[in-house]
């Protein structure tokens, strides 16, 4: 091998770029050291250029502060994204750098439509369910309240939108909306009613039942005063509870069952 001089020349070649590549990195590291590049600044920002409505900068402040390690080219920006999507109020963030010793954050805040289940946490327009103060969303609009198993949540808030669509002929508004575990449906309007709409046996079952029960509603609200609940769990009618009368239970097979104090039924109108 000593003898051989073109082999000599790609040892030497090969060590010497090898020391070149080690110079270029120890330099590069040098200088990714210097206190130039150390973060002076983490901008927030809004992702829609509306402003951010709930998520408050000092408060913002003080959940991330200590948190973001490193500098302008060490910070790993998912590591800082998921510190900013752990504050309350915020759904998404984004995180870019900007020379020479900044780092700008938009953030994407949840837009919350009504509240979600009995430990106070809300349910965003998106269907996300999230932790916030209920108070702060309040201050927006007021809260419909939402149930049902987890990973219902989706489906909870399209069902939603088609009930108001479906009882806005009534001028009524759903208050509460409800999937019980066996996946029935109830719905409160914003009159007090609660209205038992059962389980879905195919894509039309729950529209079929809230169109019966406009139908015949002005019938039954000329007749009735303070309706309490109405149960559209029949096939050709309803039962309803007010003044004394209760509504019947569900069965196991999912359909109505009379209690002791058995409910009236109404059949619908031929």
């Amino acid at each position: 091998m000593w003898h051989d001089a073109k082999s000599l020349n790609t040892t030497a070649n090969g060590l010497l770029a090898f020391v070149l590549v080690v110079c270029v990195a120890a330099g590069v590291w040098w200088v990714s050291q210097r206190p130039m590049f150390d973060l002076r600044t983490v901008k927030v920002e809004s992702a829609d250029g509306q402003g951010l409505r709930h998520v408050n900068i000092l408060t913002l402040r003080g959940g991330v502060q200590g948190r973001i390690k490193g500098n302008f080219f060490t910070a790993n920006l998912d590591s800082v994204r998921s510190v900013f999507e752990s504050v309350p109020w915020v759904r998404r963030a984004s995180v870019r750098r900007e020379w020479p010793n900044q780092l700008i954050v938009a953030l994407e805040e949840h837009d919350a439509l009504g509240t979600w289940g009995e430990d106070g946490r809300l349910l965003s327009v998106k269907g996300d369910v999230f932790t916030a103060n209920v108070a702060e969303a309040e201050d927006d609009h007021e809260l419909p309240a939402f149930y049902g198993p987890d990973g219902s949540e989706k489906e909870v808030l399209s069902t939603y939108g088609q009930l108001q669509k479906w009882f806005a002929p009534l001028k009524m508004k759903p208050a509460t909306v409800s999937l019980s575990s066996r996946y029935a449906w109830t719905v409160t309007l914003d009159n007090g009613m609660s209205v038992a709409l059962g389980r879905e046996q195919n894509h039309t079952t729950l529209k079929a039942r809230v169109d019966r029960l406009v139908g015949i509603y002005p019938q039954l609200a000329s007749r009735l005063e303070n309706i309490d609940t109405i149960d559209m769990r029949y096939q050709n009618g309803l039962a309803l509870s007010s003044a004394g009368l209760v509504i019947p239970a569900e069965g196991k097979n999912g359909k109505p069952i009379m209690k002791k104090k058995p409910a009236v039924p109404i059949k619908k109108p031929a």
